[in-house]
């Protein structure tokens, strides 16, 4: 069974595994539905995956993917630049909102929908399962051996533990405060601060006991990690859904319908194994994003 078998298998029990043929709604064809995403493993790999959805389906799609960071993806799509892009509820709520942190997850979901049709005429489509959470890991010998599995039992600990992981965690309002503010004033033994890519070779490799991560990074999966359970619920929901232009839906409804039928079949586990078939295996985020949807029936070989 290859790997994008077992993806299938894990994400789309009970979900219809092909998109049913729709009519390109006002122009069909002649309609150019631009895609963007932004500048990190798995925005390039989700972006491709809208792109190719939406070409089955018989749009012509013009892929602006690895445009930066939130800033300019926003400003890309408030602009007209692009029609669509996959966002995440989190980074809506705190970074674009400037909304207080909140853990809830529907209550997150339901203000960033509301907010972006009222503000920006932007329409959040149906959020994945997956959850790329701000998160911290440990190997799960080291987990054992000290008996931590939630971020109170780390906090317990933390003065004889080391951190690793970003310099901006060290000093962000969710980060290392945001859990000291939650979960005690505790300090811990030192923090690592290190290029992103480094924190989990830092983690194996016993230079640290616990790392920065985020809830689909595919090294979890690869190095069989244990994520600690955020027992105090301080960290937001991170679920991704495509924002898209309310004047793309009204030209092209049947963005909705074939994008719709993408965000169920990503869960956590699943993308945490397309982000390491590029991050660990060195392959091209459209070439995993292809061979996902084919396996599933949503593209054609």
């Amino acid at each position: 069974m290859t790997l994008t078998r077992r993806w299938f298998s894990q994400a789309c029990l009970g979900v219809a595994t092909a998109l049913v043929a729709v009519a390109c709604g006002g122009g069909g064809d002649s309609e150019v539905v631009s895609v963007g995403s932004k500048d990190f493993t798995e925005q390039l790999i989700i972006g491709e995956m809208y792109a190719l959805v939406l070409e089955k389906n018989g749009l012509t799609v013009e892929r602006k993917l690895n445009l930066g960071g939130t800033p300019v993806a926003q400003a890309a799509i408030e602009s007209g630049e692009i029609d669509l892009y996959p966002e995440y509820t989190g980074t809506a709520l705190l970074t674009v909102l400037k909304q207080p942190v909140s853990s809830d997850q529907q209550a997150v979901f339901d203000t960033v929908k509301q907010a972006y049709q009222e503000q920006f005429n932007l329409v959040w489509l149906d959020p994945s399962p997956m959850n790329n959470t701000q998160a911290l890991a440990m190997t799960e010998e080291r987990a054992d051996a000290l008996g931590i599995r939630t971020i109170s039992d780390f906090a317990a600990q933390a003065s004889n533990l080391t951190l690793i992981g970003p310099p901006e965690f060290e000093v962000r309002e969710d980060g290392l405060p945001g859990l000291q503010a939650a979960y005690g004033n505790f300090s811990v033994k030192e923090y690592k601060a290190v290029d992103a890519g480094l924190r989990y070779k830092g983690l194996v490799d016993g230079e640290a006991d616990v790392a920065v991560a985020f809830g689909t990074d595919g090294e979890i999966s690869a190095f069989n990690l244990v994520v600690l359970e955020d027992d105090k619920g301080l960290f937001p929901p991170y679920q991704v859904a495509p924002i898209v232009s309310q004047a793309a839906l009204d030209a092209n409804p049947a963005i909705a319908e074939a994008l719709n039928q993408v965000s169920p079949l990503l869960n956590d586990e699943v993308m945490r194994q397309l982000n390491y078939e590029v991050s660990g295996n060195q392959r091209e985020p459209a070439e995993v994003a292809r061979e996902f949807l084919v396996d599933a029936g949503l593209v054609a070989e």
